[in-house]
Order: structure tokens, then sequence, then C-alpha cells
């Protein structure tokens, strides 16, 4: 098992440089495009539009998967290692592994429910996938101080926390901006309803 196992390491490499593509292509096609501002804009609104919601829509599902069976095959090593040498219950892994999953699902929903076609749908998946994927990524740092230092070297769980912790603290203004965020579309139009009674208020002096 373990054999086997030592060959999986391209899918961890496979996942990171297929998601950096998936985002850069996107980002690329849609400034190209004129469909988003170049300065920084949101994931999703890379893929929002066609063409490139087509390609980030494909791209991500693909990712979705290589990330399924990058934590899948993180659960089989664990498994292995836990038998060899006891250091966590069997059940602490188990709940990392279903965290994980539950995140690709969010990952694979963002990828077929477009921001601005089912927003609520799209905000639900991108939720799950942030949410359970620091989750999962918490649980690993914590399984991984566990099995130091037979499994993992000190500077090695020192990183995975880091990482967990960037993400941890992440997470939680990304909610809340998000929730107080409305998007319908990416592009205002000056003869929209709403800003077309901001300039008339100031031209009257309401404001």
């Amino acid at each position: 098992m373990l054999r086997f196992l030592k060959g999986m390491a391209f899918l961890p490499f496979l996942l990171v440089t297929w998601s950096s593509a998936a985002f850069i292509i996107s980002y690329v096609v849609a400034v190209l495009s004129r469909h988003v501002n170049p300065f920084l804009p949101y994931i999703s609104d890379t893929g929002a539009t066609p063409p490139e919601s087509g390609i980030f829509g494909f791209m991500i599902t693909f990712s979705a998967f290589l990330g399924a069976a990058t934590i899948y095959t993180r659960y089989k090593i664990i498994e292995k290692q836990n038998q060899t040498c006891y250091f966590s219950t069997p059940v602490f892994n188990l709940v990392s592994l279903v965290l994980g999953l539950v995140g690709c699902f969010g990952m694979g929903i963002v990828a077929s429910f477009q921001e601005l076609a089912v927003p609520v749908v799209h905000d639900g998946g991108a939720l799950l996938a942030f949410v359970f994927g620091v989750l999962y990524t918490l649980l690993q740092s914590i399984i991984s101080y566990k099995s130091c230092p037979q499994w993992n070297s000190l500077s090695t769980c020192r990183i995975r926390m880091f990482i967990s912790a960037v993400a941890c603290a992440a997470v939680i203004p990304m909610i809340v901006c998000a929730s107080l965020i409305s998007i319908t579309k990416l592009e205002w139009n000056p003869r929209d309803k709403s800003i077309t009674l901001r300039i008339s208020a100031e031209t009257n002096g309401d404001v």
C-alpha cells in the first residue's frame, strides 16, 4: 500500500498547478474581453460571463475532483501510518476526510452555478468550499502534530499550522464582507435607476 502511495505525490502538485491555471486563464480572458476591472477582481467575477465562464466551470470542476482524490489519498496515508505507529483515533482522520470532501463538493457547486446566474447557490457553494476547506486544513495540522516526530518534522507541523491560522483568520472577514455586498451584475451602467436617482438628488441639493 505504501509503495503505491509513494507515486501519488503528483496529485497535490497537479491540484495546485491546475487550480492556479484555472484562475489565471479565466482572469486573462475576462480582462481581455473587458468583462472585469483588471485590478484585483473577485475570483467569481472572472468566471461569470462567457467565454471565460466555460473555462472557469470546466477547470474548477476538474480541480474539485483532483482535490477529492488528494484528500482521499491523504486519508489512506494517515490510516496506514496510524496502523504502523498509533498516534490518533481513526475517527479524527475520518472526520477530516468528510470535511475535505464537502469542501470539494462546494467547489463543484461554484463551478457549475455562475455568480450572476444563480447567486444564492453560488454563494452557498463558496461558503461550503471555504469554511469546510479551512476546517480540513486545521484538522490536518493537528494530525501532523500528533504524528510528530514519527511521520512529520516539527518545522513541517509549524508551517501547516501557520497556513491554517492564516486561513482561519481570512475566512471570517470574507464571510462578513460577502454578506454586506449584493452583486447583480459586474459593470455599472450610468443609466441605472439607482444611479440616476442619486445624481438627481445631488443636483437638487438633497444630499
